[in-house]
């Protein structure tokens, strides 16, 4: 269970975060929520789809990193050390292990004191201090702050775009089969997409709505992204030879 406290400069001001890059820090997962202003630059490496959110009511928009349950094809070792093997992040990943709290009108940063990159203690050296000496922030929280505030905004208004594909019925499920190099047979299902041909059907006035809202790019960019499923299954055989060989090694 997630252990939140709102953060400080009394009681965290010892606490630092490592920002190394490892399934042993939580990157081990297999998606991670976006919204339309991220789209652009995401749809460069991931796949983006959509799916229910967890109350059944709406969708939420996320970009793929694998094609099952705590599987990350970004995340890559090579001499020892793990790196993510993208340009971008999406900012709900990056964060972490940092999220907004609400009390009324106003907005605070929370920490998950329990999550695997909080170093905490007066003797901790490892990771991003978050409060200088003396008790200001560092560079790195108020990066920090900037990216929760834009996570918080983008997340606001994602609502509003995931609501438009709705209202104009351009959301549909989708399953993708997949035969990997090694002969197995995989499909990837529960998602959904943009219908393409009901995109295309759509009145001028529609498509001018769309535009008006700041929605239609967003609609283009999370289609164009589909072509990276070809990349992310290159990823999925290439850890596939990559086990191969080290079993080889092995024997």
């Amino acid at each position: 269970m997630p252990n939140h406290a709102i953060l400080n400069n009394v009681d965290h001001k010892h606490l630092r975060v490592i920002t190394a890059r490892g399934a042993a820090y939580g990157d081990a997962v297999m998606s991670a929520l976006t919204f339309p202003a991220e789209f652009r630059e995401l749809q460069a490496s991931y796949p983006i789809v959509f799916a229910k959110s967890a109350d059944g009511t709406s969708f939420d928009a996320l970009a793929l990193f694998g094609f099952q349950h705590g599987e990350n094809l970004f995340l890559e070792e090579r001499d020892g050390v793990a790196r993510w093997d993208a340009p971008a992040i999406p900012l709900s990943h990056e964060r972490l292990p940092f999220l907004i709290g609400r009390g009324g009108e106003e907005l605070s940063i929370h920490v998950d004191m329990d999550h695997p990159r909080v170093a905490g203690g007066d003797g901790a050296v490892e990771g991003e201090a978050l409060f200088l000496t003396y008790g200001g922030t560092s560079e790195y929280l108020e990066r920090i702050a900037s990216v929760l505030r834009t996570l918080h905004d983008g997340l606001d208004a994602a609502r509003g775009f995931t609501a438009a594909l709705l209202e104009l019925e351009l959301l549909e499920s989708f399953v993708l089969d997949i035969e990997l190099d090694d002969g197995s047979q995989n499909r990837l299902a529960g998602f959904y997409t943009i219908n393409e041909e009901r995109l295309q059907a759509l009145s001028g006035e529609r498509l001018e709505r769309l535009n008006r809202a700041g929605y239609l790019q967003a609609i283009y960019m999370a289609t164009a992204s589909l072509s990276q499923f070809r990349a992310l299954i290159d990823r999925k055989n290439r850890t596939l030879t990559s086990s191969t060989s080290g079993h080889a090694g092995n024997r």
